[in-house]
Parts: C-alpha cells; sequence; structure tokens
C-alpha cells in the first residue's frame, strides 16, 4: 500500500487553502468581499496576460479591450435591449466573443512582436473606448449600462433574488457571488496550469526564450502566437464578465489605458509566467486602492476621496506605491514575488549541518568525531642519530 503522506503534503496546502476561502464569507462583512471579488476577476485576468506575455513573450497593452469585450458582451446578450438570452449562456456567448475578437487580432499578433505589438494592442484601448462612447443602443453611451444578475437552475447571484440563510448567515449579493468567484477562478488557476505544464506551454517558452531555436524544435511561430492571444483574450472576457457581475453597472470610462497597464504591473509584481505569481500581483494592485480609500482618513499625505484640499488621493498614492514596487521588485527580484517566495522556501528548507571533514557519517559512539589513529597510518619519519 502506498504512503499517502506525500501526496498530504502536496496537496494539503492547497485544500486547507480552499477550504479557508469558501468559509470567508461566514465571517467577513461586504467591504472585504467586495474586495476578494475584484481581486478574484483582476486575477483571471491577469493569468491570461501571463500566458501571453509571460510565457509567450508578447507585450500587450490592450488587454482592457478585451475586458470591455466580455462586460458589455453579457450585459447586451442577456438584458434589453438585447437577445435576452439566459444568463448562464450570454456568460460563455461573452467568453467567446472575447476569443473571437482576440483571433480577429491574431493575424497580427502573429506576425508582430515586442514593442510594435504593444503599440498595436494600444490603438484596441482607443478604438474599443470611442466604439463604447458612440454605440448608444449596445453599449448605453457615457452613461453605461446595468448588469442583469446571473442565475443558474433559478438560483439569482443577486440582491434581490430568494431569500437565503446558511447557518444563521444571511447571503446577499456579495456572499453569493464569492462561489461564483471561485469557482470560475479554480477553472481558470487548473487550466492554465495544465496548458502550461503541458506541451503547449513549453512551446510558448521555447519561443520566448529564442524564436529560432523554436523553430528549429518544429514549433509554428505564428500559430502559437496567434493561439496564445486568444486564450488570453478568453480568459480576459471571463474575467470582464465577473467584474461586470461584482459593479453591476459598466460604465466605458473604466475600460480605459490605466485598466491596461493595470494589468501589466500585476503580472510584472507578481513574477512573469506563474500563475501563482500573476494571483499575487493581481491581489495586491487591486485591494490596495480599495484599502487606501478606506483608510484615507488614518494614513498620513493622504486625502479622503472628494476632499478637494489639493492633496493625493487614495487612487494616486496606490498607483505612486505599487509603481516603487515595480522599481524595486525589478532591481531586487526580477522574477517577481513568486520567486522571492520560492527562494525564502528553499531557504528555510536548507537545516545547517555540523561542520564536519566530507565522508564523515553521523557523530555516534561507533562513529565519533575524532577517529582514533590506527596503527597503520603513516607517521612523520624520525632522524636517525
Amino acid at each position: 500500500m502506498s504512503d499517502p503522506r506525500p501526496l498530504l503534503r502536496k496537496r494539503g496546502p492547497l485544500l486547507l487553502t480552499a477550504l479557508l476561502l469558501c468559509a470567508l464569507p461566514f465571517y467577513l462583512d461586504a467591504f472585504w468581499l467586495r474586495i476578494g471579488l475584484f481581486s478574484m476577476a483582476a486575477a483571471i485576468g491577469a493569468v491570461g496576460l501571463g500566458l501571453l506575455s509571460g510565457s509567450a513573450g508578447q507585450l500587450s497593452l490592450g488587454h482592457a479591450f478585451f475586458l470591455a469585450v466580455g462586460a458589455y458582451g453579457y450585459v447586451w446578450l442577456a438584458g434589453e435591449p438585447g437577445p435576452g438570452l439566459s444568463p448562464a449562456l450570454a456568460l460563455v456567448l461573452a467568453v467567446l466573443l472575447a476569443g473571437a475578437a482576440g483571433g480577429l487580432f491574431s493575424p497580427v499578433a502573429g506576425r508582430v512582436k515586442g514593442i510594435y505589438l504593444g503599440v498595436a494592442t494600444l490603438a484596441l484601448v482607443f478604438l474599443g473606448h470611442h466604439v463604447l462612447l458612440t454605440a448608444d443602443s449596445v453599449t448605453g453611451g457615457f452613461n453605461g449600462r446595468s448588469v442583469p444578475p446571473l442565475e443558474l437552475g433559478g438560483f439569482a447571484f443577486a440582491e434581490d433574488g430568494p431569500e437565503l440563510t446558511v447557518l444563521g448567515v444571511p447571503f446577499g449579493a456579495e456572499e453569493r457571488l464569492w462561489y461564483l468567484g471561485l469557482a470560475l477562478f479554480a477553472v481558470t488557476w487548473f487550466t492554465a496550469r495544465g496548458l502550461l505544464r503541458g506541451r503547449p506551454g513549453r512551446a510558448l517558452v521555447a519561443l520566448r526564450d529564442s524564436e529560432t531555436a523554436a523553430c528549429v524544435m518544429g514549433v509554428h511561430v505564428a500559430r502559437y502566437r496567434s493561439a496564445a492571444f486568444v486564450v488570453s483574450s478568453m480568459y480576459a472576457g471571463l474575467a470582464g464578465v465577473l467584474l461586470a457581475l461584482s459593479f453591476r453597472r459598466v460604465v466605458p470610462d473604466y475600460f480605459s489605458l490605466a485598466l491596461s497597464v493595470d494589468y501589466l504591473a500585476m503580472i510584472v509584481i507578481g513574477g512573469l509566467g506563474s500563475v501563482a505569481g500573476a494571483t499575487a500581483g493581481a491581489v495586491f494592485v487591486t485591494a490596495l486602492p480599495l484599502l487606501m480609500t478606506r483608510y484615507a482618513d488614518q494614513l498620513p499625505l493622504v486625502a479622503a476621496p472628494g476632499s478637494g484640499d489639493g492633496s493625493i488621493g487614495p487612487t494616486e498614492a496606490s498607483r505612486y506605491l505599487y509603481g516603487a514596487a515595480i522599481v524595486v521588485i525589478l532591481l531586487y527580484a526580477p522574477d517577481g514575488l513568486h520567486g522571492l517566495a520560492s527562494r525564502t522556501r528553499a531557504r528555510l528548507r536548507r537545516r545547517p549541518s555540523a561542520t564536519r571533514p566530507p565522508g564523515t557519517g553521523p557523530v555516534t559512539a561507533a562513529n565519533p568525531a575524532t577517529p582514533a589513529t590506527s596503527d597503520t597510518t603513516a607517521r612523520a619519519k624520525e632522524h636517525t642519530p
């Protein structure tokens, strides 16, 4: 019978983390749950951008465009005016719509790389923002549109759904959406890790390290670049749907260039090419401005929102802080928070061993620290008187 302890040591932390996350809605109020929801949505989008920029080595500044496609696609498909589809079907179709948008741009992504691709994707953000402002019948224009609540099997992830109480705790919209966000993030986590550990992930890493070497190994460069862009767009579309459900209203100004820069900051701070690193960076960049907004009156040099006294607001202060974090990461930990955590774990696992000559075993009664000199040991030659 195999020993289950190695499996428990490997899977135990993951199971404990999952149980802790499932128990949080019973103890946290709506503000902290809202931070968690926004962080999970950002983590889904950051994982997709990490696949594109961290693993495939493709710079993209248009991630906000694909989030907008997912968010507005869900709102239009499930709402009125619109087809009025079931919200679950609208969610799936919105993700596919974001993937289709990435597919339309994939010929450019397959042939252009580096800063040139970054400039090309930058045009998507401005084009998308213009369309969101002018297509009033679909997007609602400057004022945006309210988001239809998601329903699965008659269960509504909204306040106006049937009253629900679990173990004496009333479950409102945040509590219900929390478990939806956990499920979507779990799907993102395992699919992205499986993709990176499989043949496509190895091909993307080879393509990032050396395009010539990847071609020699049989990697179709344009095809894999295009596929990475489509998959990243689908993750962004899923993140946009979860963001729309969490905000309950979508407006064009949210999906601006600043949002794309935020996502780049997430993967740089967390660590390029790492699913766990992208998640950590997303939590840091998303939670920091929300926490600073709540505790602005207790922080030095930070003014409360709407004070108008010319001081630094919490949003600007948070951008300065994670901008400084990017500089520190690039100087002292280029592989991000994930690499820093890996090196810390490796140092903690090392046990300082006692200093003894190499090749000697442990100090015991049968094997003393100073071995006795045998008769066959070579002695110094004596001088003849």
